[in-house]
């Protein structure tokens, strides 16, 4: 198992405690989501792969939209809790386990449009690794169709290197939750831990260690278009409203 599969499973259950509202979460991405789908002129009958589905929170907002949507990922917890999530939502998500450097492997059919957010594509640790998973993201888009991911701003992040990232405190009916990460650079890679902290009924706290490889926006703008892809398009959050950078690549 690798450590971002452990890193995953082990967090699949406290996942959403790093959202204030999980469910006005969904809901809010998908919407961000649809207006990138529409401008790229898709209707409802688009077909959709979110090949870093996590717990599902764009793929069960895009489906309560009323889209067709796959969703995959590598860890068995997260799609597990996913699963879950999407029956308590009443929506009809197909889920499978792959690894999006590898997807024909699952899939022998092409979507529309292909998702990965929430900083995912930033798991692969060589740039050898983010080459081979861009070649099988890209190779599942058909003619005309879409990426749309994000990613944190490495360009602003590598110059000064922060040891850690501001704190989420979240009041709630029952107390606060804290979140925050803890970054231990070396190079262009990091140790992330992610520590989650509930002080509602009782305190309980929690953390989970990943690692993962600070990526510049040129490489995977040259990646995409190695890779097929005609144009690319980064959108910022002062635009968007979303917390990260969002890339946009078309076949």
């Amino acid at each position: 198992m690798s450590i971002t599969q452990r890193f995953y499973d082990n967090m699949a259950s406290h996942y959403d405690k790093l959202f204030l509202d999980w469910k006005a979460t969904t809901k809010e991405q998908a919407v961000l989501l649809q207006s990138i789908i529409q401008k790229f002129n898709f209707g409802q009958t688009a077909s959709i792969l979110d090949c870093a589905c996590g717990i599902g929170t764009q793929a069960i907002g895009l489906a309560t939209l009323g889209y067709n949507v796959t969703a995959s990922d590598i860890s068995n917890g997260e799609l597990a809790e996913a699963k879950k999530r999407a029956l308590n939502s009443n929506v009809n998500i197909h889920f499978a386990k792959a690894d999006f450097c590898a997807l024909s492997k699952v899939f022998s059919e092409k979507f529309d449009i292909v998702i990965a957010m929430d900083n995912a594509l930033p798991h692969m640790l060589t740039s050898e690794d983010l080459s081979r998973a861009i070649k099988s993201i890209a190779n599942q888009i058909k003619g005309k169709g879409i990426f749309v991911g994000s990613i944190r701003d490495y360009d602003a992040l590598l110059q000064d290197k922060p040891p850690y990232s501001p704190p989420y405190i979240h009041e709630t009916e029952n107390g606060k939750r804290v979140s925050f990460q803890t970054w231990l650079w070396n190079n262009d890679r990091y140790k992330l831990t992610q520590y989650i902290i509930a002080d509602e009924e009782s305190l309980e706290i929690n953390k989970f260690e990943c690692e993962y490889r600070a990526t510049r926006r040129e490489e995977l703008t040259k990646l995409f278009t190695a890779n097929g892809c005609k144009e690319v398009i980064w959108l910022f959050p002062e635009e968007t409203g979303f917390y990260q950078p969002i890339i946009i690549a078309r076949k």
